[in-house]
């Protein structure tokens, strides 16, 4: 599989350059805990995904399920950013829309997984 051109790969990069440029209007103060949070939680999905693109069998299924866990904790950032008021309601709506459309992805690749074993 070539990654870098695979839906989930694309959906989770798009989106990453989305939410990163909101993330530069956070405030300062909060740049080195929620910002940098959120940040690392879909770079490490990211990572996470491409590990399991290298692997099979049981190692990709935990690196999936890695991968489901970095995105749970994605989605509540994004939510916990938005009840701060660093986004908007449509920004979270956005947000929620490609976080599940990733989530969606995921379970599939998950799915397809578990039934090749």
């Amino acid at each position: 599989m070539q990654a870098q051109k695979t839906p989930i790969f694309v959906r989770t990069y798009d989106f990453m350059q989305w939410l990163f440029e909101r993330t530069t209007g956070f405030p300062k103060s909060r740049r080195h805990t929620l910002t940098n949070r959120l940040e690392s939680a879909l770079l490490d999905f990211q990572r996470a995904i491409a590990l399991a693109n290298r692997r099979r069998g049981p190692a990709r299924v935990r690196s999936l399920d890695e991968a489901d866990g970095l995105l749970d904790g994605s989605r509540f950032l994004v939510r916990f950013a938005t009840d701060l008021g660093y986004l908007s309601g449509r920004q979270y709506e956005f947000a929620a829309e490609k976080l599940a459309e990733i989530g969606r992805l995921l379970g599939a690749w998950r799915k397809v997984t578990l039934q090749q074993r």
